[in-house]
């Protein structure tokens, strides 16, 4: 899936998510900047949320803008247990239309055992065709890897790796301290 239009704004990270033979992987680099300048370098961009910790969350933009939105999405799943479309499709809902949320300036990939979704302020909640997607500045350099390399890595953990690696070397954005979290 291209996402060329949605990296527009949102710079400075990667954050790729790899579903593959049972397995659904969402890796983020751990670089932090302010323009040109690395602040930090071991940032932890993914998590786990969820009652049972059962979704994996990456997010790109801004960190306060996404944590508010982790936290309004763990309140939807919470209303909505098991029904990671329907929670993604009502936070969206939200944050186009309510005045606080609609200023919010980050986008989210999302994943449980069955499904993958990239969710944006516009209102876009998008499920990948390929079972791969990126965000981020760095977003499609890895993208470009994983799909260019899925045919030939079987493992999703590996192959997002790999993918992010060649990230790092092409967007001065991303870095490889990266954060991986796994669902089997």
């Amino acid at each position: 899936m291209n996402t060329d239009y949605l990296n527009e704004r949102w710079r400075s990270t990667t954050i790729l998510s790899v579903r593959k033979n049972g397995k659904v992987v969402v890796v983020g680099d751990g670089q932090v900047s302010a323009g040109n300048t690395v602040m930090k370098a071991q940032t932890r961009k993914v998590r786990r949320i969820g009652k049972d910790n059962d979704v994996l969350a990456g997010f790109a933009g801004a960190t306060a803008d996404a944590f508010a939105l982790l936290e309004r999405l763990e309140t939807k799943l919470e209303q909505y247990p098991t029904q990671l479309a329907r929670a993604c499709v009502e936070l969206t809902k939200d944050w186009r239309t309510d005045k606080y949320l609609r200023n919010l300036e980050a986008m989210l990939v999302v994943a449980d055992k069955d499904q993958t979704f990239v969710l944006t302020g516009n209102g876009d909640v998008v499920e990948p065709d390929e079972g791969i997607v990126a965000i981020g500045s760095g977003g499609n350099y890895a993208y470009s890897a994983a799909l260019a390399m899925t045919e030939y890595e079987a493992d999703a953990e590996t192959l997002a790796r790999k993918a992010m690696e060649i990230a790092d070397r092409i967007c001065v954005f991303t870095n490889n301290n990266l954060t991986i979290e796994t669902i089997e």
